[in-house]
């Protein structure tokens, strides 16, 4: 579940602010030391909360038999993240907007506080309500943590640090994602003793309260709303428009016209989808051809976040060189399409090195194409806030996601794993050409002509 911000749109806004208010207008303006520390903090909480999104789905076969319920109930454990963001994200950007930073970060962490304590009161068979609940908790604070690094950025950081402070926050998540992957198997080893096994459970969720407490602890103390100085001639100006002068359901319904913005809508679901999809149900896949190995199927997970954070940083350097968006957009696209055709073709062969070679490939090209994602869309539909933007392409990969896992679910149970990865290739391919056949940037080239 996760998730790159609009970095670009705060770099775009705060560059085109300044020509706008002209030139006569100079605001005092400072960079406060303390303004690392509060993105690093944000990092951490997001962490936290990230890792809880798949740790039950990677060791989905043990906590089914904890449970005693079946694969696509423990499934829905990290599907439960895709669900609740799509009825809250609007209206938790609305209280972003309206109600600032700290507020939504203390809803967030106590939110993910919450939730860990709740399921260290549900480590017994006949809890798995209480565990679900749990879980609600933690999935309803990701939808306050998730639209957080782009404000961040724009409230706290100059114009040259912005990027930075956006990867920041944004590795923070896809750090708990890994984490996600690789510590449960390591804490919660497959073992047959009922009494031993809610040992191990409860070590876990122990461990993840104290982390999520010590968090919240530290948001409470710390966390500050804004700091006293703006830290651009941007923010100094935005400090001083009257909240009324802007109407979020009308950025929502501009968005909605925008032809480019929601064929991008489109493909962006139909590829992060495929990741969700992937990412929930690696246990069960890696578990059917290899039995007793669900460390290593931890360890694959691991490194298709880690090989996608690189794909991420490599994709996001050479968009800052060449500006090429739908040429690099259609080429990842595309090799996201022939990585899953090969991790398909060859997740059975018997060789777990295969796998990790060709799970990796995936993962860099297929997560590689979120900030490409993210950074479009922010061309497309600059000058409107980009927490909007990013929340209906959050929202439509939370849809796909849902659809792409409970689909793909069943068709494993029913025809085998190399059926299942090949539904995913059919809607890759079928993006695929949906990025190559539009031509969003002539609207761009339109639309900025009718700007300046």
């Amino acid at each position: 579940n996760t998730v790159f911000t609009n970095c670009l749109g705060v770099r775009l806004e705060n560059n085109i602010q300044l020509n706008r208010n002209g030139d006569d207008t100079t605001k005092t303006t400072k960079l406060y030391k303390r303004r690392w520390f509060i993105v690093l903090l944000f990092s951490s909480y997001s962490l936290c909360n990230s890792f809880q999104w798949i740790q039950y789905g990677i060791i989905n076969n043990i906590f089914m038999r904890f449970y005693g319920v079946g694969s696509f109930t423990i499934d829905w454990m990290s599907m439960i993240y895709m669900l609740t963001y799509i009825p809250f994200i609007f209206p938790v950007t609305w209280l972003l907007d309206k109600k600032g930073l700290r507020i939504i970060a203390l809803v967030a962490t106590a939110m993910n506080c919450a939730g860990t304590w709740i399921k260290v009161t549900s480590v017994r068979p006949d809890l798995f309500a209480v565990t679900m609940l749990g879980q609600f908790c933690c999935s309803l604070a990701q939808v306050f943590i998730l639209g957080m690094p782009s404000k961040i950025a724009s409230v706290w950081f100059g114009s040259e640090e912005v990027s930075t402070a956006c990867s920041i926050g944004v590795f923070g998540n896809q750090l708990g994602i890994a984490i996600g992957f690789l510590v449960p198997p390591i804490l919660v080893p497959n073992v047959e003793d009922m009494d031993q096994l809610a040992y191990h459970i409860s070590i876990m969720f122990y461990i993840t309260a104290g982390v999520a407490t010590l968090l919240f602890l530290l948001v409470v103390i710390v966390f500050q709303e804004r700091p006293e100085l703006p830290p651009t001639q941007a923010q100094a100006t935005a400090r001083c428009i009257p909240p009324e002068q802007y109407s979020y359901t009308a950025s929502i319904l501009r968005l909605l016209r925008n032809k480019p913005f929601l064929l991008l809508i489109l493909t962006y679901g139909l590829n992060v989808g495929c990741f969700y999809a992937v990412g929930t149900l690696l246990n069960r896949m890696i578990i059917e051809h290899y039995p007793g190995e669900e460390l290593n199927a931890g360890r694959i997970g691991l490194t298709i976040v880690i090989a996608g954070m690189v794909g991420s940083l490599i994709c996001g350097i050479w968009l800052d060189r060449t500006k090429t968006y739908k040429q690099t957009t259609l080429a990842v696209y595309l090799m996201s399409f022939v990585g899953m055709l090969v991790y398909a073709f060859t997740l059975s062969l018997g060789h777990l090195w295969v796998v990790f070679l060709t799970a990796g490939a995936l993962g860099f090209f297929m997560t590689g194409y979120l900030p490409l994602g993210f950074e479009f869309g922010v061309e497309l539909t600059y000058p409107e806030c980009e927490g909007t933007s990013s929340g209906l392409l959050n929202c439509s990969a939370q849809v796909f996601g849902i659809i792409f896992t409970i689909c793909q679910g069943k068709i494993i149970d029913n025809y085998g794993t190399l059926a299942g990865n090949i539904f995913l290739c059919v809607f890759l391919f079928i993006g695929s050409v949906l990025t190559g056949t539009a031509d969003p940037l002539t609207f761009l080239r339109e639309e900025t002509l009718l700007f300046t």
